[in-house]
């Protein structure tokens, strides 16, 4: 691949797109605009990608957390002076806001000891790995404090943040399987005391020092969304090939909190026949009342009279027992005491349709976090040609009057830029350019714990937990507990996120299930106190508590805007990301309706590059056709594969993440 750099003075001087903020939405549309010819500027005032979809390692996070304190104590003034001389005789602006307040009611804790570290020498040799020269040298992706303000092209376009690139995953998945294998040996052979003795083990006490030590390890996201294996994410990722970028898991378990304690859900058919919790009589009706939903619109009999009623409502008619109204309603829908029945019929129905496609649930999570799905789609804007630059912001839109559409735009630098169209991030939007100010906020709570809230024989579990509301007035809330083969976090830690609509702060609303699931010290270090249960609790080392605006209710016309500026709303209160993949095919047939959405790109070796020389013989650009049908060829083979190993989607997990076709054996 080529790749170019320049300085911001030297930007183009008209693009045909110019995409404000580089969130999930924003991305796709740029990596869309670029594959079919569209020339691209991409732009972020801040200094890392993917906005309120970004991954963060620990240190890149409080340095964030920094970055929002200092933002909330500084009077930021908005200045005219530059932009007013640029503007012509028979031009209006549409000033934009310099300030992101998307986030609010952040709150910090930390519980783990201030202590200074304990000599790895006092420490068994079971307690956890033994930090290397691999692994002080390891990269992570998210450290979002180290991107450059440069502007890049191609695959540069995620260089100024060097340690989300693909290249270098292949480097961390290497290093870390030879780090993990070298640590197990070190383990089993030598014993540190006689044959006679007792093996002894001893859980090394994870301080703060330690978790800052180990900060790149971490990759924790602001938002925390999961992708259905048949979801709309997935497909386009297939669609688009972008897939190649980047390497997934599948979730290894799905569970819910019920009177009090934490159960597995039986959700594919093996998982039922297996279930302990279940009886017979249960078995057979959960069963039936699947097979049901996986076709029930072929039976229109047997829910009609409950159209308008809720799905709680259906699940009683159908006699199922009070467990498998929970597991159904709460587990499976994953909908509300109020959610129609039909809607709830079609939740339960996608879920099943995802069921075994990657894995025995119907989930998957990107390694390294979810922030690295924006940058895989940047990369593919910048491997067509699109040029980004972070740092850098727009200061407004430069409106020509008798057509009432956007014509330029002026950045943060005094440079005017034209434009036919302007696509841009909601948090950029101030509120005199809104129709109403009232938004729907989401609770979010990230936690570093010790173990997982229900420990099984691998301590290598990717698992989902509904938690209904404590109280008739509370909100649902949602939790991924995510383990360190994920690549979220270090060895001998969980990383834990917990979501909802919020109703109060995002403290007020998810305290009270923090406080029920695991154990918060009174004092950093303190250890559990009392009876067993508070005992057996995971430990809260770190949590951070925060409401992010959810404005996905909004439309177009929520905006005071010329026709050709569009709005991208931010992440929603989902488990899934459909919303957003909609919303990014809906803005990009606004602007070129005659155009493919994000077809697929040819792989590197396809591509025949003028001077090269005689090339070896081959179909030339009908390779594209071959290539497209070996594709489908190779989806519909790993489509029908399950696996508890991260999940493959058109071979994206190998070592060679640009090949195609699985690898034999698989």
């Amino acid at each position: 691949m080529c790749s170019f750099k320049m300085a911001a003075e030297d930007l183009p001087s008209q693009f045909d797109v110019v995409i404000l903020g580089t969130g999930l939405t924003e991305s796709v549309i740029a990596a869309a605009c670029s594959r079919v010819g569209q020339s691209v500027l991409h732009l972020d005032r801040r200094n890392y990608y993917a906005g309120n979809w970004a991954s963060f390692t620990f240190n890149g996070l409080l340095s964030w957390i920094e970055e929002y304190k200092n933002q909330q104590e500084a009077q930021i003034a908005e200045s005219e002076q530059v932009w007013r001389s640029l503007i012509d005789e028979g031009e209006d602006v549409v000033p934009l806001s310099s300030v992101d307040s998307s986030i609010s009611n952040l709150e910090v804790f930390c519980y783990a000891s201030e202590e200074e570290e304990i000599e790895e020498t006092q420490t068994p040799l079971t307690s956890c790995q033994p930090v290397n020269a691999e692994t002080e040298s390891e990269q992570t992706c998210g450290d979002s404090t180290e991107a450059q303000d440069t502007v890049t092209g191609d695959d540069d376009a995620t260089e100024s943040n060097a340690e989300t690139q693909n290249e270098e995953h292949e480097e961390q998945h290497t290093s870390e399987i030879s780090e993990t294998s070298q640590s197990l040996e070190e383990k089993e052979p030598q014993p540190i005391s006689s044959p006679a003795d007792p093996p002894v083990e001893m859980e090394k006490k994870i301080t703060y020092q330690k978790l800052l030590k180990e900060g790149r390890r971490f990759n924790i996201d602001l938002v925390s969304k999961l992708m259905y294996s048949r979801g709309a994410l997935v497909d386009l990722l297939i669609k688009s090939n972008v897939s190649r970028y980047a390497e997934f898991k599948n979730i290894s378990r799905i569970l819910t909190c019920r009177n009090g304690n934490v159960e597995q859900v039986p959700c594919s058919r093996a998982d039922v026949f297996a279930s302990k919790q279940l009886t017979v009589v249960e078995k057979r009706m959960l069963m039936k009342f699947l097979t049901f939903c996986l076709d029930f619109e072929q039976h229109p009999e047997e829910y009609q009279d409950y159209s308008e009623k809720p799905f709680s409502e259906f699940l009683k008619n159908k006699k199922l027992t009070e467990n498998l109204q929970h597991f159904v309603l709460h587990s499976i829908a994953m909908v509300t005491q109020q959610t129609l029945t039909e809607d709830g019929l079609k939740a339960t129905q996608h879920f099943l349709r995802c069921l075994g496609r990657y894995g025995n649930t119907p989930f998957l999570f990107p390694l390294y976090g979810l922030g690295e799905i924006p940058q895989c789609f940047c990369r593919m804007c910048a491997v067509f040609g699109g040029i980004y630059c972070l740092r850098h912001s727009v200061q407004c839109l430069v409106v020509d009057k008798a057509s009432d559409k956007v014509k330029a735009v002026i950045d943060t630098r005094g440079q005017k830029i034209s434009c036919s169209h302007f696509v841009v991030e909601d948090s950029y939007i101030r509120d005199e350019q809104r129709q109403s100010t009232a938004y729907r906020q989401i609770s979010r709570a990230v936690l570093i714990t010790d173990r997982s809230v229900l420990p099984s024989e691998s301590d290598q579990q990717i698992s989902l937990v509904t938690i209904p509301p404590l109280e008739s007035s509370a909100p649902a809330v949602r939790m991924v507990e995510l383990c360190s083969s994920s690549m979220t976090c270090m060895p001998g830690t969980y990383l834990v996120h917990l979501t909802c609509s919020s109703s109060a702060t995002a403290q007020e609303d998810l305290a009270p299930v923090v406080s029920q699931l695991f154990h918060v010290p009174a004092i950093p270090g303190e250890e559990p106190s009392g009876g067993g249960e508070e005992r057996s609790k995971p430990a809260v080392l770190w949590v951070m508590y925060f409401n992010m605006r959810d404005t996905s209710a909004l439309d177009s016309s929520s905006y005071s805007l010329p026709s050709n500026a569009h709005v991208c709303t931010g992440p929603d209160s989902s488990l899934g990301s459909d919303y957003s993949i909609k919303l990014a095919e809906s803005v990009f047939h606004h602007l070129l309706p005659d155009e493919d959405f994000c077809p697929p790109a040819p792989n590197p070796e396809d591509i025949i590059y003028d001077g090269d020389g005689p090339q070896a013989e081959g179909p030339g650009f009908e390779a594209d056709k071959s290539q497209a049908e070996d594709e489908g060829a190779a989806h519909e083979k790993i489509s029908s594969a399950e696996s508890s190993e991260p999940a493959e989607m058109d071979s994206v997990t190998q070592e060679t993440p640009l090949e195609t076709t699985p690898p034999s054996g698989e």
